[in-house]
């Protein structure tokens, strides 16, 4: 087997650690004080390396061993208890070391060495006094893990064995039985579309790699293509060959010449069979498929590819493997072709398929409700959905399907399941698997962050800095356990059978706390996590106790609401006693605002997580953690200061104190040397590190804010902080506050400050000189992406910024010194034949004293700006000429506020979007440039050519819009929706003299899919027959609309999903003929504003397809109808907002699916929903997310 591939024990890594951990200077230093035996150290080597060897053979055996299991989970949780007990060690010795460095620094003259002398005899003593059970414990370890090496004879564990899978795969081939395939259609043409092309990439050999999780498709889809008619057409000689995990070059290289020779070959020479290779593909078209490809060994792929050169222009092959490392060692094309899961709609087919007799459930509707549910939890996995549909067809018990529907799916069919996604897991390298392990901690379909998870596994011991930590992650990404979310794509998941595998290797040490489960929390438990609810009550972790070696204690949180509370008792009662803890996270709890001094007893704690509490002080103990890497305090608005003595924290590595009010940063920050990340850096006026001392900090990297530069005493003062020395910074913000009294040493300081030329974002902000310097716009700043100036009143000209070619942002505002933007602005660079030729986004905002924008001289089709997409020009009340003639790529123009502008608009053949605001702008549809997409006009009624008669003139150029947005147009008052054919998206408000629509009979609106009309207060009516003339309707929001008494005859449109009524009292007075029971997608409605509503809702007003239901400031709202919610099976969210007499709920609560319940300002309701004796109480406490009337800030209020 290829050795690279091998991945190795879990333990193996842990085991390193220690190795190296006891082999330390400060730990052998310490036993050599004799302070401990140093001959236990040795044993505790000697016994750890003689179970090292078995470790791998172990690994694979505990799968179907339940006692090897058993012995492998005890030496874990041992090692575990030897690392912990070293760490303390290691924490006894460097706090030693500091007190012997604080002792020589205090001391002067010969006092230095006898104080220091005595210290250190005297710490000795204080030492051997304080070391407790450490001696006991250290041979309690040994005893266990010497009785342990005694089993692995009995078990038959054997050394140096490189641990294979238990179960073999069986080879794929070619055949494949296109009726049972599913959703794969669009990528069979997007991978056609390759296969056939013969002309751009005709020079070399084109590979094509399939990239994807283990179970996902590729192999199946290689085989749709490899038997596509046209395949066989194009290509004079096809191959397929398996290569699977064991990549033996001789045996591949022969299987080719035995595909592409359709014979049996007896060969065994090397050097032979790529002749024959050669010869047999000499001048011909071929395909090659190389299925399940683990190798990305680049020699290997050389070696392997060379006598597949000598085939005819046009020749494929085809890779699938499930690690993104091959891919881009073998890959030819730009880039390869990543598989996604099934959509649901093929998931069903394909279970349905696999499932039901020719794929049809016949009459048991039931069987196919549940099935549903078993396709979701296969999450678009068709390895999981045929195995699934394969153990229940034939079987028509409903109780049968409903086990299988309850249960894990790794407990079902895992013959098939089970082995594909572990293979993955065995061949990651050691640390890697205890990377992936670690996150079991995460719940299925989280999503987090890379820094968060890299922090957390720093924390843990995983590794030792972060860019190490990037690095594990991105393999993790490329090896198909992580991928990124289709959300926030910042963001990544794992799929539900990923995160399934987690737990299952990871057993008992991670343990998720849900609800009162707590009680089955093991000793063995290391890591604990939990979703944080309103209010998280002692009650929640009373067994967590139990758990006395717990490593991990953190919150997650599925959305990022802000308000929770947790019970005083867990910060001042259980958290002091789990003293093993690394990662504790206490953020969002909003309610804390002090950390007890007990705090400074968690000596192994290196992540601490307190962001947006109200924290005011950190206690002075915290200063004792001596292991602490990451700080984080971002959103602790409260807090002010930082303890005196917090330099002495000399491992912090990640310091986040962004978005509190601290004024200065403690003295001597210079000390802090491991810090990578430092998110701000406070200069106080009289006192606190000063400037200079981010000269010692030369490891920072990512993003530095610098605070208060005002303050700096003077240019030589900043020159110390030497920013320019900072190569790993990539984003930079440098801001002032306050009067500056001398403009010139504005000047001198910000001249000082000059960035290294790495820096990819630089922001400066209220920066008093009268001019920049010149590295503000240099050329050599070749990496700058983008750039903010703001707030810099004084400045009467904008440095040279055209000749900076990389950059792509930029935003100029509050410049209120500048009269005219001219040709110094594009810089005089020789160079540089397009000004901004990277540019995509420009701002100028709060320009009061601006006047002109001067075009670039040799503005004309190869100008300045030639890939400027979005331009933006805010609040320039005297600007009268601007906007450069030709913007080839211009897609977005906004212009507000900026009331003397010429109405003229540049050549910009790709715009798609417009925005106006502007109260004396003449504007009409015909004015505007072709092909727009989206176009927004806000209080333009002072002197405006109808909108509607410009868009009939220029009927044919404006067909092309989609989104229109128009505010404050008095002059509307009939809407002709005729006139925009392929409308998406229409928004109307504050047109107080609209009545109507207008649409010829028989014509409907196709595309429109969301319509708002907010503050029309003439509107009497929508189009008649609106549920045909908008079939596609699927958002509506009416608002302040008092005249408009009902919908249309007919009713809403079917599609229609979300609804919103507000201050709309005659509408909603007519909401028993609004026929909602007709609507089969609508999921969300919300009711706001209307004082007649006293019980809501009536019985069958409401769909049972609403998933959520808001009730907004219904000032006479007195009771719910339980009538009208019973039937809302699928109802998970609802709000109850101000609704100040609404006292009752229906006896027999709420639906048994809401799992979020919100009650604000409802203080009659609110009462009776109270924890302490609330008679609701029992009735909504098994709601998941609770929030009653929560005090908590909101993000708005800081």
């Amino acid at each position: 087997m290829d050795a690279a591939l091998v991945g190795g024990s879990f333990l193996s890594a842990f085991l390193q650690v220690l190795f190296d951990r006891m082999a330390s200077r400060r730990v052998i230093e310490f036993f050599k004080c004799q302070i401990l035996d140093r001959g236990l150290l040795e044993k505790l080597t000697i016994t750890m390396n003689s179970v090292e060897g078995v470790l791998d053979d172990a690994e694979e055996k505990q799968i179907t061993r339940p006692a090897v299991k058993r012995w492998f989970d005890n030496l874990k949780d041992a090692v575990y208890e030897a690392d912990d007990l070293l760490d303390e060690i290691a924490y006894e010795a460097l706090q030693r070391s500091e007190m012997e460095a604080a002792a020589f620094e205090t001391s002067t003259g010969q006092l230095r060495k006898s104080f220091s002398s005595l210290n250190l005899f005297e710490k000795g003593k204080h030492l051997q006094a304080d070391l407790g059970d450490i001696p006991e414990r250290l041979e309690k370890i040994l005893e266990r893990l010497e009785f342990l090496v005694k089993q692995k004879d009995a078990l038959a564990l054997k050394e140096g064995i490189e641990g294979k899978p238990s179960s073999q795969k069986i080879p794929s081939t070619s055949l494949v039985d296109e009726s049972v395939v599913y959703g794969r259609d669009d990528d069979k043409e997007a991978i056609m579309k390759l296969l056939l092309s013969d002309d751009r990439y005709s020079n070399n050999l084109g590979v094509i790699p399939f990239v994807g999780m283990g179970g996902i498709g590729k192999t199946t889809l290689a085989q749709l293509v490899y038997n596509d008619n046209r395949v066989c057409e194009f290509f004079d000689l096809k191959a397929w060959v398996c290569v699977s995990e064991e990549f033996d070059i001789l045996k591949v290289t022969k299987d080719m010449l035995e595909e592409f020779n359709r014979k049996k070959c007896d060969i065994i020479n090397f050097n032979q069979l790529q002749l024959d290779i050669k010869e047999i593909l000499m001048g011909k078209r071929f395909l090659l498929v190389l299925d399940d490809v683990w190798t990305d060994e680049y020699s290997d792929w050389d070696i392997l590819h060379t006598p597949l050169k000598f085939g005819a222009k046009g020749s494929k092959v085809i890779v699938t493997t499930r690690n993104e490392n091959v891919a881009s060692v073998m890959c030819t094309f730009p880039s390869y072709h990543h598989l996604n899961e099934l959509t649901d709609d093929s998931s069903w087919l394909l279970f349905a398929k696999h499932a039901f007799d020719n794929g049809i459930s016949g009459a048991q509707l039931e069987l196919e409700k549940i099935g549903e549910e078993i396709v979701r939890k296969c999450k678009g996995l068709p390895l999981a959905l045929k195995a699934l549909g394969r153990l229940l067809r034939g079987k028509r018990n409903i109780d049968e399907w409903e086990k299988i529907s309850k249960s894990n799916i790794w407990d079902l069919a895992n013959d098939k399941i089970l082995p594909a996604l572990r293979l993955s897991y065995h061949y990651l390298p050691s640390h890697l698997k205890r990377c992936f392990a670690y996150c079991a901690i995460f719940p299925k379909d989280y999503e987090f962050e890379k820094d968060e998870i890299v922090l957390l596994w720093m924390a843990e011991g995983f590794l030792e800095a972060e860019d190490v930590g990037d690095e594990y992650f991105q393999d993790l990404v490329s090896r198909s356990f992580f991928q990124r979310s289709n959300g926030d794509q910042s963001c990544f998941i794992m799929h539900d059978l990923i995160n399934d595998l987690a737990k299952l290797v990871s057993g008992e040490f991670c343990f998720w706390l849900d609800g009162d489960n707590s009680c089955n929390i093991s000793r063995k438990t290391r890591h604990l996590s939990y979703m944080r609810t309103l209010h998280d009550p002692f009650k929640k972790f009373e067994h967590v106790c139990k758990a006395q070696h717990l490593r991990t204690f953190l919150h997650l949180d599925a959305v990022q609401w802000w308000g929770s509370h947790i019970d005083t008792e867990v910060i001042k009662d259980l958290l002091p006693k789990l003293i093993r803890l690394r990662v504790l996270s206490l953020s969002h709890y909003n309610r804390i605002t002090l950390l007890p001094d007990s705090i400074g007893k968690l000596k192994h704690l290196r992540y601490l997580d307190l962001s947006k509490t109200s924290i005011r002080r950190l206690p002075e103990t915290i200063c004792s953690l001596y292991n602490l890497q990451t700080l984080i305090l971002a959103y602790c608005v409260f807090l002010d200061d930082l303890p005196t003595n917090f330099t002495t924290l000399i491992n912090l590595c990640h310091l986040d104190i962004s978005w509190t009010i601290l004024g200065k940063m403690p003295s001597e920050m210079g000390k802090l040397r491991k810090l990578q990340k430092l998110s701000d850096f406070f200069l106080g006026k009289d006192n606190g590190s000063s400037i200079k001392e981010l000269r010692q900090l030369e490891h920072l990297q990512g993003k530095l804010r610098i605070w208060n530069l005002q303050n700096s005493v003077d240019a030589m003062d900043a020159l110390g902080a030497n920013i320019k020395g900072k190569k790993h910074l990539k984003k930079l913000d440098l801001r002032w506050d306050g009067s500056a009294d001398d403009s010139q040493r504005e000047r001198c300081v910000l001249e000082s400050l000059q960035p290294h030329t790495n820096l990819e974002s630089l922001s400066i902000f209220g920066y008093e000189g009268t001019r920049f310097p010149v590295w503000v716009g240099d050329p050599s700043f070749s990496n700058l992406v983008s750039l903010k100036l703001d707030g810099c009143k004084y400045c009467s000209s904008i440095p040279p910024l055209g000749q900076l070619v990389s950059l792509q942002k930029l935003s100029v505002a509050d410049f209120h010194g500048i009269l005219i933007i001219g040709p110094e602005f594009y810089g005089s660079c020789m160079s540089i034949k397009k000004p901004f030729g990277s540019l995509r986004t420009l701002k100028f905002e709060r320009m009061p004293a601006w006047l002109e924008w001067t075009p670039h001289v040799a503005e004309d089709e190869g100008g300045a700006f030639p890939l400027l997409q979005e331009l933006y020009i805010r609040e320039c009340p005297n600007l009268m000429k601007a906007l450069p003639d030709h913007l080839p790529s211009l897609t977005t123009l906004e212009i507000k506020e900026c009331h003397k502008l010429e109405p003229s608009f540049p050549r910009a053949p790709t715009i798609r979007r417009m925005s106006f605001e502007d109260h004396s702008r003449r504007m009409a549809l015909s004015d505007l440039p072709s092909g727009l997409y989206r176009l927004q006009a806000d209080a333009v009624y002072s002197s405006i050519d109808s909108l509607v008669e410009g868009a009939m003139q220029a009927y044919e150029n404006f067909i092309t819009l989609e989104e229109i947005e128009i505010k404050e147009y008095y002059s509307l008052r009939c809407f002709s929706l005729e006139l925009f054919p392929k409308l998406k998206r229409l928004d109307l408000g504050r047109c107080r003299n609209l009545k109507s629509f207008s649409l010829p009979t028989g014509f409907s609106m196709l595309s429109l899919t969301e319509l708002y009309l907010w503050n029309c207060f003439n509107l009497k009516r929508l189009p008649d027959h609106l549920h045909r003339i908008l079939p596609s309707l699927v958002k509506l929001r009416i608002g302040e609309c008092p005249k408009l008494e009902s919908f249309p005859e007919g009713g809403l449109p079917s599609k229609l999903e979300s609804l919103e009524i507000s201050c709309c009292e005659k509408l909603i007075a007519s909401r028993l003929q609004w026929k909602l029971q007709t609507l089969p997608s609508l999921t969300y409605l919300s009711i706001d504003r209307c004082n007649d509503l006293e019980s809501f809702p009536e019985e069958m007003l409401l769909p049972s397809t609403l998933t959520c239901l808001k009730m907004k400031n219904l000032e006479k709202l007195k009771s719910l109808d339980h009538q009208g919610l019973q039937h809302l099976t699928s109802l998970r969210e609802m709000t109850i907002w101000k609704c100040p007499q609404l006292q009752s709920m229906p006896k027999e609560g709420f639906p048994d699916s809401l799992s979020s319940l919100i009650i604000w300002d409802c203080p009659l309701l609110s009462q009776r929903c109270q924890q302490d004796g609330g008679e609701y109480w029992p009735k909504i406490s098994h709601i998941p997310h609770l929030e009653i009337d929560c005090d908590a800030k909101t993000p708005t209020q800081f």
